[in-house]
């Protein structure tokens, strides 16, 4: 049986990358053989820049059969959502005349790991520009932070829950609070505006210089020595004046406690939780009390916010038991 007449090269590429980002083979393809695409774009101005003709057409599936027949092979530009539909109807036509043409599909370029970030990035900033969203733009740093702390709450929620699937979606809705505060932060006046680049950027240098036994031939002992090093590096770039210094004091008090105690014992000084005084009202024998069992529970290798949430959940359930019971017949 005779060989196809020839074939069809839909090259696609990542429209998160530069334009004229292609591999050797896409470049070797699209300078050899005659281009064809749907519309102007950035990959056709980088092609053509290159010093090859790409012609647009509101034929494809005609014109790439026509060009096949003429010059062996056609180059199709794929469009930023790949243009599968066209693809399927090459399949199609193909499939029923398979000695017109091979259908060939090459990637001139692929998305790097972390792409969709940058989709992330550009639907923020539509979101938050003039004709976006209302209710975004009017935002502050400062009317958002309920939401960030309620967002790492859920967060917390799905890994307690050992619920993976729920645990993507809500680092989703952090990475949202992430972007959009970046977003917001980009109207600030100038010399104190900062974007998404500059919070990225931050975190890369940071990682860098805080993980030396990976990016500068550190040799470490152990789990140990790593944590050592991190602390060292993180007090020589930010001097304290107190161990304390840099603590959220705006976390749970149980959170809060038992971070104050460990910074406390990892110091080595000693200062024993205060007793109440004399005559101290019941809030206040109750506070120390409480900090008294944090510091018991820290003695012993145990985490008393998760210990107490632990006991809310299940006195939860009980409840929920009891409810149950309550609304059924005879109950």
């Amino acid at each position: 049986m005779p060989g196809p007449a020839g074939r069809i090269v839909l090259l696609v590429t990542s429209p998160r990358l530069p334009a004229g980002l292609l591999t050797a083979p896409a470049w070797d393809v699209v300078r050899d053989h005659p281009v064809l695409a749907g519309a102007g774009s950035e990959l056709a101005t980088a092609v053509r820049a290159a010093g090859a003709e790409v012609r647009l057409t509101s034929t494809p599936v005609a014109d790439l059969l026509a060009t096949v027949a003429e010059h062996g092979t056609a180059v199709w530009l794929a469009g930023p959502a790949g243009d599968e539909d066209l693809a399927r109807e090459l399949g199609l036509r193909l499939a029923r005349q398979p000695g017109l043409a091979e259908l060939e599909l090459m990637y001139g370029s692929w998305d790097p790991p972390g792409a969709r970030l940058l989709d992330a990035v550009e639907v923020m900033d539509r979101l938050a520009s003039p004709g976006g969203d209302p209710w975004k733009r009017a935002q502050t740093h400062a009317s958002l932070a309920r939401y960030l702390l309620e967002e790492c709450y859920e967060a917390y929620d799905a890994i307690v829950a050992d619920d993976l699937g729920a645990l993507r979606e809500e680092l989703g809705d952090v990475l949202l609070q992430v972007v959009l505060h970046a977003r917001l932060a980009e109207n600030l006046p100038e010399g104190e505006r900062w974007s998404i680049d500059d919070v990225a950027g931050g975190l890369v240098a940071k990682m860098v210089r805080r993980n030396p036994h990976v990016f500068a031939g550190t040799e470490v002992a152990g789990i140990d020595e790593i944590v050592d090093n991190w602390e060292r590096i993180k007090q020589a770039e930010k001097p304290r004046d107190s161990l304390l210094d840099g603590v959220a004091f705006s976390q749970p008090a149980l959170a809060l406690a038992a971070k104050v105690l460990h910074r406390v014992a990892r110091s080595g000084l000693a200062v024993p939780p205060p007793e109440p005084a004399a005559g101290a009202d019941e809030t206040a024998r109750l506070g120390a009390s409480l900090l008294a069992t944090v510091a018991g529970a820290q003695a012993a290798g145990l985490d008393a916010e998760a210990a107490l949430r632990r006991a809310i959940l299940d006195y939860a359930a009980a409840v929920r038991a009891a409810e149950r019971a309550d609304s059924e017949p005879g109950g």
